[in-house]
């Protein structure tokens, strides 16, 4: 049913229609979410019958909302095309993308609208902008700095194109490693053997090697070290030739631990660092080594630093929202 316009002042209405109306349900969301969303983020009505979804207010706002719709169905598209598997679609993250206009922070071109990445398991596509220009800089340079909040895939892509590296056979192994800092608990002595004792730290990783792979083949490839998960004292001493590695929760480094990690660059071989600089769990006066080794290597070629924002999360959409709190406040 149409709404009513409620004065003067909103009488443009501009109507979207789409070729491929299977996509519809997903893009206006369970009981029109992600209309709602849009709703409360900028002064208009949205209503779908159909094929059609319709916009009514100023008309400076209808065209903001029709850009972050026609960019949302352009997504759902290329999901389909490349088969990659999505369950609720949520439109939070392109709402961000065209308020914040992301286009003129990353320098983005047409050889980023279609960049895959293909696991054992799914096709992986960039959600935001800033993921497109983030698989960009994995590609192009040696050594690779992303910052930025939870949620915002920092790792989970940075595991994906590892993968594809391995899958592909450009590469020979995957490191991954994160300092062993509790954050803000003591967990107190845990049993078992070395493994057993630092598998608690690397859980995320785990979880993000399963969600690309089988997990017999991440089983098999990790007891014939083609993948390597390790505490990062273990790459002490070391020269990492031919490999993948991916440092996490890098803000929870020292500086000493961070010249280490950066030294083991071998012939062959990509590192990410990865990290969020308002999550550091080191002990009261201790200096991140995430945050120096950026100020100090930001000039040097073939170093890329790129920091992701709220913009990019691509969690519940609440999480950008607390984290937006937690940032005002």
């Amino acid at each position: 049913m149409q709404k009513k316009i409620l004065n003067d002042e909103m009488k443009s209405r501009i109507n979207i229609d789409f070729d491929d109306t299977t996509l519809i349900p997903q893009l206006i969301g369970v009981n029109n979410c992600n209309l709602r969303e849009i709703e409360g983020y900028i002064n208009v009505e949205v209503d779908s019958n159909g094929s059609i979804i319709n916009l009514y207010g100023k008309r400076k706002d209808c065209l903001v909302a029709k850009e972050i719709i026609e960019k949302s169905y352009i997504k759902l598209k290329n999901y389909k095309a490349n088969n990659v598997e999505f369950n609720e679609f949520s439109i939070d993250t392109d709402i961000k993308n065209v308020i914040s206009k992301k286009l003129i922070n990353y320098p983005l071109d047409k050889n980023m609208d279609n960049l895959t990445i293909s696991t054992w398991k799914k096709n992986i596509l960039p959600k935001t902008d800033g993921h497109k220009y983030y698989l960009s800089c994995l590609k192009d340079n040696d050594v690779v700095f992303c910052t930025g909040p939870a949620g915002t895939g920092k790792t989970y892509l940075a595991v994906a194109n590892a993968i594809n590296c391995l899958k592909d056979r450009k590469i020979e192994k995957i490191i991954l490693s994160r300092p062993a800092v509790e954050a803000g608990e003591k967990i107190g002595f845990l049993p078992g053997d070395i493994k057993e004792k630092v598998d608690p730290y690397l859980r995320p990783i785990y979880d993000a090697l399963y969600d690309m792979m089988p997990f017999d083949k991440v089983d098999k490839k990790i007891i014939s070290g083609e993948i390597e998960i390790a505490p990062l004292a273990f790459m002490r001493g070391r020269t990492l030739k031919n490999s993948y590695i991916i440092i996490d929760e890098a803000q929870n480094t020292t500086k000493v631990q961070m010249k280490m990690l950066l030294t083991r660059l071998g012939e062959g071989s990509k590192m990410v660092i990865t990290g969020d600089l308002t999550q550091v769990d080191l002990p009261a006066g201790q200096i991140s080594g995430l945050g120096h080794s950026i100020n100090i290597l930001k000039k040097i070629k073939g170093i890329e630093i790129l920091k992701l924002d709220v913009s990019d999360i691509v969690r519940h959409p609440i999480v950008s929202k607390i984290i937006d709190a937690y940032e005002k406040n």
